[in-house]
């Protein structure tokens, strides 16, 4: 029999089980409904936030009992594994991603359902929250592939995942349907080899001396990636 000489001491992992986890900038956790809903919705939901929803195959949510409802029964049903993100100093509520498609037999995992609320996005605490929950797959687990999915015309999220790292694997044309939209879906993904590097771009970005007395990155993630080649 033919065998996979990068596979022979392959073992299937451990489903993700990431304890909570404090940088310096965020604050990560296990959902909790009875203690995250109300906040997580005041952050994320609302008319002001309804944006934030537009490429999430569901909501926007009418309420923080309906925000937690879905996120339960995705839970129950489909294996997510959602984690909210507060301020590491404030404690402010920032948003919200889950593990999702978690395949443990071959070492891979998603994360998806990724709502920021508009106070997280484009700051360190959005990179560092990404972060630790790529290296809970990686370090604590020994998980190959982290895949990062998108409505390809989320332009946004395209460009979000290539900055952390992610590589562009193709679109899946006419991939789903969508609020009653087709959706074309790109697909994106780190692998094991590949985390060292990304590992140390992470770490040398987020350490304080990158960031002047205003929080202004000195250095962009992508340059410093790039030096670690």
């Amino acid at each position: 029999m033919w065998e996979d000489p990068q596979m022979i001491d392959w073992k299937p992992c451990d489903a993700p089980n990431l304890a909570p986890q404090k940088g310096g900038f965020v604050h990560i956790d296990s959902i909790r409904p009875d203690r995250d809903g109300a906040e997580l919705f005041a952050s994320i939901g609302g008319a002001e936030n309804e944006d934030l929803w537009r490429y999430i195959p569901f909501g926007p949510p009418e309420s923080s009992e309906s925000l937690m409802a879905v996120l339960s029964l995705m839970a129950e049903h489909q294996g997510w594994q959602t984690h909210v993100f507060r301020g590491a100093d404030t404690g402010r509520m920032l948003g919200m991603a889950s593990y999702m498609r978690i395949r443990p037999e071959a070492g891979s995992a998603e994360v998806g359902c990724v709502v920021f609320s508009k106070a997280l996005q484009r700051t360190p605490a959005a990179t560092e929250a990404m972060f630790f929950m790529a290296r809970h797959l990686f370090d604590d687990l020994g998980y190959r592939r982290f895949e990062w999915k998108c409505d390809h015309e989320n332009a946004a999220s395209r460009r979000a995942a290539e900055r952390l790292g992610f590589t562009p694997e193709g679109v899946f044309r006419q991939d789903m349907v969508v609020k009653g939209k087709n959706r074309d879906t790109a697909w994106f993904s780190m692998l094991d080899g590949e985390w060292p590097r990304l590992r140390g771009a992470f770490e040398k970005w987020l350490a304080p001396v990158n960031f002047d007395s205003a929080g202004q990155q000195r250095r962009s993630l992508a340059d410093v990636r790039a030096e670690l080649r």
